[in-house]
């Protein structure tokens, strides 16, 4: 075999074991800890996965912090539960991590504009993406792409309008964000490449580069999987922005059970 034929041969099996992998993960760890306090919590340090159908049993005082299928959970001790991922809430609100991951980004455009952002995240003082597959403008690091026909950039300004431009080895393209617009499509004549460096320059600010992590296959309605798939990547914006709305449904679960008891 020619040393070219034995490095796509090689690199076309390590493809699929990593897709195997990620397979595997997501059918096994289908929760993760959060936060954990209490007498119990050095067993369940934050980022421990925990597979399907799992017991545990927390002594009194113990809290424990999970994201599962279902979204955020609290459980308290003392007492067992089970993570099935199939707990019902007894509330409709919290829902900011469901409408970060959903969709691919939630974009829609012909002429650059984007449509259908999704606002779950947003509230009266939040100010970034309203999607995990939207890349930050202003951060570099890497960036996981669920769907690179649909990925877009996000901005914090959205006031006037502004034209930056998006570099790769394959050259580079105008990234023009219309007046008060956040979002802007990737450029269509400028491939999405795994693993590949690209630099984005915008008008008055410092370049940003970064890294395109092209996912093979993101599950759906698998919060836990996505989480993974992301800490995995080294996508760790993205992956801090998941938490971060896991923390925020958390504290709103948490609120509405002291509001429970006290009533």
């Amino acid at each position: 075999m020619s040393s070219v034929r034995h490095k796509v041969a090689s690199g076309a099996i390590a493809l699929a074991m990593g897709a195997a992998t990620l397979v595997a993960a997501q059918a096994h760890a289908q929760s993760v800890v959060l936060r954990a306090t209490g007498p119990s919590s050095a067993s369940y340090p934050a980022g421990k996965k925990l597979a399907d159908g799992t017991e545990i049993v927390l002594k009194a005082g113990d809290v424990l912090t999970v994201l599962d299928k279902a979204g955020t959970r609290v459980v308290r001790g003392p007492g067992k539960v089970t993570l099935d991922g199939s707990v019902t809430r007894d509330r409709t609100g919290a829902k900011r991590v469901a409408d970060l991951v959903s969709g691919s980004t939630g974009a829609r455009a012909r002429t650059g504009a984007v449509r259908g952002a999704g606002g779950g995240a947003a509230s009266a003082t939040y100010t970034g993406p309203t999607n995990i597959w939207q890349i930050d403008s202003t951060k570099g690091g890497t960036w996981c792409v669920a769907d690179a026909t649909r990925l877009v950039f996000w901005r914090p300004d959205r006031v006037e309008a502004m034209t930056g431009t998006v570099k790769g080895q394959s050259g580079s393209a105008d990234v023009a964000f219309k007046r008060g617009g956040a979002l802007k499509l990737w450029p269509q004549d400028m491939p999405v490449v795994d693993n590949a460096t690209y630099t984005l320059e915008m008008p008055g600010a410092s370049p940003v580069t970064f890294i395109t992590r092209v996912l093979p296959g993101v599950p759906d309605g698998d919060v836990p999987a996505v989480y993974s798939m992301l800490n995995d990547a080294g996508c760790t914006a993205q992956r801090d922005l998941l938490l971060e709305a896991a923390y925020a449904d958390a504290a709103e679960i948490e609120a509405e059970a002291e509001n429970t008891t006290e009533g």
